[in-house]
């Protein structure tokens, strides 16, 4: 049986449109509308009825195929497999990873601030330059060493930030206790060399290597809550990502 889906996609959403298609179809898994066995229109059919283009349907595909949602059978067709979502990877913070691996976090607030947002930030936020926004930072520590410098920028009034509370909760664990609905984020990875200011606060030598992250994060309606340029000692941290063949 193929079974008919109804998709709303948001064009002026920030959140990539396979996304927006693999988290619909994911929901319809879990509500059941996609009982384990039925199939999916094929590609071509999808993208026509979406007003979308071939690639796009096939990523939102192959994410869900990744996921274990879907699997890809010859002269079949597109199946669910399970009837509810396993999520191997979530959006978390520095704070829930290291809690997670027992580890409990420490954290130094540096700075914590309202002003208005350069060009740079407003665009990432989706606000007006000149815009009032809050700015973080934060030395996160581990096992009483210092693991990496934090730099967040926020639409101001999302959530009632103290140092106290920075000091004693992650910055996501205080967002979703005010209610927002982190769903998606745009992540860049990169590497480069300390700055004597870095280097200092982190206790490494000036020009030690350092890990860097860019993340952007938007909530469930599209719309960005947090903004981040972190920078991690390249000597305490590391990243392991599992790679599927397409």
């Amino acid at each position: 049986m193929t079974a008919k889906l109804s998709i709303d996609l948001d064009r002026s959403s920030p959140v990539p449109l396979y996304f927006q298609v693999a988290e619909q179809i994911s929901e319809a898994i879990q509500r059941g509308d996609l009982p384990p066995g039925s199939r999916l229109d094929n590609e071509i059919l999808l993208a026509d009825r979406l007003g979308l283009s071939r690639p796009t349907i096939r990523q939102a595909i192959q994410y869900l195929v990744d996921k274990g949602l879907l699997v890809r059978k010859r002269g079949v067709g597109t199946q669910v497999v399970h009837g509810q979502v396993k999520r191997s990877v979530e959006l978390t913070s520095l704070y829930d990873d290291l809690r997670r691996a027992g580890q409990e976090p420490a954290t130094r607030v540096l700075a914590l601030e309202s002003g208005p947002a350069d060009e740079r930030i407003a665009a990432v936020l989706g606000v007006a330059t000149g815009a009032e926004v809050l700015h973080l930072e934060r030395i996160r520590y581990a096992a009483g060493e210092p693991l990496a410098l934090l730099h967040n920028w926020l639409p101001v009034g999302l959530a009632p930030l103290t140092a106290e509370s920075l000091q004693e909760r992650g910055l996501y664990e205080l967002l979703r206790s005010a209610g927002v609905r982190m769903r998606v984020a745009n992540q860049r990875m990169g590497a480069r060399a300390a700055t004597a200011t870095e280097a200092r606060l982190l206790g490494e030598r000036r020009g030690a290597p350092l890990l860097t992250m860019l993340r952007t994060t938007y909530d469930d309606q599209g719309r960005a809550v947090e903004h981040g340029s972190h920078v991690y000692r390249a000597s305490h941290y590391s990243l392991e990502v599992t790679l599927i063949e397409r």
